[in-house]
């Protein structure tokens, strides 16, 4: 998939294709990972198509920071008083499957590590 094309991401800020949200602001969406890899597993994304973290650039950073907030606050709306991972895939190697930059909120267990 090149980086340039649409993504799933995209269609479910546009409500085209279905999630189930969990929080939302004018930046940002986070909705539960529909293939979860914990009893917790939340997607944050922002509403900025950014492909990945490589393309991030400076005046991203208060963006970038809201994301860690929001991945903080859906944790604690998820009840993960006993911790969590918050997890950025990028690019190939770094397992990224959907080019639309993207945190993963996992919890609800203990987390190995190293984790892959």
């Amino acid at each position: 998939m090149s980086e340039t094309t649409e993504t799933i991401f995209s269609k479910i800020i546009r409500r085209e294709v279905p999630a189930s949200i969990v929080y939302e602001d004018d930046l940002v969406l986070a909705f539960k990972d529909i293939n979860p890899q914990a009893p917790v597993h939340i997607l944050v994304i922002p509403k900025k198509p950014i492909p990945k973290l490589d393309d991030a650039e400076p005046e991203d950073s208060a963006l970038l920071g809201h994301l860690l907030l929001t991945a903080k606050e859906v944790a604690r709306q998820a009840g993960l008083t006993n911790g969590y991972r918050v997890v950025i895939n990028t690019g190939a190697d770094g397992g990224q499957s959907v080019h639309h930059l993207h945190l993963h909120v996992l919890g609800g267990r203990y987390m190995s590590w190293p984790p892959g």
